[in-house]
């Protein structure tokens, strides 16, 4: 525990513990917006994946304010990646809930349906551990999956993947968030799910007809939906752009070329975005989009790299407007 402020984690797909130092209330907007995290918990100490170590750490451990006379428990113990093979999960989480059983009077252990769940992380030769807090369901994203939305097309973004693109751009409820080939408006139905305002451009009527069908279906209400060229957007500002232009065999470019369309937005969004603020935006890696946006004037903050198939890996970009 931090002294001004409480530590968090947040566990994407349990490949990866992130640790971040905040107060109790951003536990809620981490868990509404998140799309690969699962956990979020309080965490309580962290250590060498060594059992000496730990039980020691859990012996100092202040417990008084997780748990309660009379509350049911269980320890949980998850390993990333195949870290600390030397450590027996099950044989951990029975030490640990052990020493909270003598520690904190009146508590029960109940494997089943605990009122409380402690929970650790073996990665990276560490132990983090702490109380869960949340847990995020990814059914939600499931229900969104491309071939669920009533309109469909073959290049549609996964739900989660947009809205990660959304949280990397930083948008706050109430921003104005563009995405200007919105395709089957994933990127804008999660970023309309977070609370922002959005306005989408496509160049094929069919696309932007077909989105909007699928907003409605969610009950996202857009700003507009335009047929447009977006390398000559019909707008005058927006607050944050997060897009994915079109690529590969099933989109459809209008004879241009993927660097082309990316060289040409951005140097015309440029002028639309205010200072500071940025941009999110997907393309194959050989495009370079990196080293494109550097050349038109933006911070590159960021590169993050997904691969879809042999033949396409995604370079997810994230710039800033200087």
């Amino acid at each position: 525990m931090e002294a001004e402020g409480y530590r968090y984690r947040v566990l994407e797909r349990l490949t990866q513990a992130l640790r971040v130092k905040t107060d109790v209330d951003a536990i809620g907007p981490v868990a509404s917006r998140s799309a690969m995290t699962r956990v979020c918990g309080r965490e309580l100490f962290n250590c060498h994946a060594n059992v000496a170590e730990i039980i020691k750490k859990m012996q100092k451990a202040s417990l008084e304010s997780l748990i309660e006379k009379g509350e049911s428990f269980v320890v949980r113990v998850k390993r990333i990646r195949g870290c600390s093979p030397h450590i027996v999960s099950e044989d951990l989480e029975r030490k640990l809930g052990g020493l909270i059983l003598d520690r904190v009077e009146g508590v029960r252990v109940n494997l089943t349906k605990p009122q409380k769940t402690f929970f650790g992380v073996l990665t990276e030769d560490k132990l983090i551990f702490g109380l869960r807090m949340v847990e995020v369901s990814p059914k939600p994203f499931v229900e969104r999956k491309p071939r669920k939305r009533p309109f469909f097309h073959p290049t549609a973004m996964p739900a989660k993947l947009a809205r990660c693109m959304v949280n990397l751009a930083q948008p706050r409820a109430g921003d104005l968030v563009l995405d200007a080939f919105c395709g089957t408006a994933s990127i804008l139905i999660e970023a309309g799910l977070i609370g922002c305002r959005v306005v989408g451009f496509d160049a094929r009527r069919h696309m932007a007809e077909g989105s909007l069908r699928n907003l409605v279906h969610y009950n996202v209400d857009a700003e507009g939906l335009v047929v447009a060229d977006a390398r000559r957007p019909p707008i005058s500002k927006v607050d944050c752009v997060v897009t994915d232009p079109p690529y590969g065999r099933s989109a459809t470019t209008l004879g241009w070329g993927t660097q082309q369309i990316v060289e040409d937005f951005l140097s015309t969004i440029e002028d639309r975005l205010p200072e500071g603020r940025r941009i999110c935006m997907a393309s194959p890696k050989s495009t370079g989009i990196g080293r494109i946006g550097k050349e038109i004037g933006f911070k590159h903050v960021e590169s993050h790299y997904v691969y879809v198939h042999r033949s396409l890996t995604r370079e997810i970009a994230v710039f800033k407007r200087t």
